[in-house]
């Protein structure tokens, strides 16, 4: 288990939110949030969810980290992130800078 590879993701909601986690498996996890009671509670009843963002990074401490900063990042910030003009690597970089 040690070889696992976690993505962290993020999912716009259908009421404009967005939604940060992490997963082995992001499509399954997606599934989980949209059918089935293993979903975050976050996201019951703010569908149609739709995947906007998704990168492996590593183990699960790493993207626990990021997942941690990615969720303390602003609306436009986490928009940067998701259109590319934001790297992670900018926010493991950056740590507490980079969170606003």
């Amino acid at each position: 288990m040690a070889d696992t590879e976690y993505s962290v993701y993020i999912v716009h909601c259908g009421d404009g939110s967005y939604y940060t986690g992490i997963s082995v498996d992001v499509e399954r996890r997606l599934k989980e949030h949209e059918n089935s009671p293993r979903g975050a509670k976050y996201l019951r009843g703010r569908g149609p969810l739709q995947l906007v963002f998704s990168e492996v990074v590593g183990d699960r401490p790493e993207a626990s980290s990021l997942e941690y900063r990615i969720k303390r990042l602003n609306r436009s910030e986490k928009e940067a992130l998701i259109d590319g003009s934001l790297s992670l690597q900018t926010l493991r970089a950056g740590q507490d800078s980079a969170a606003g």
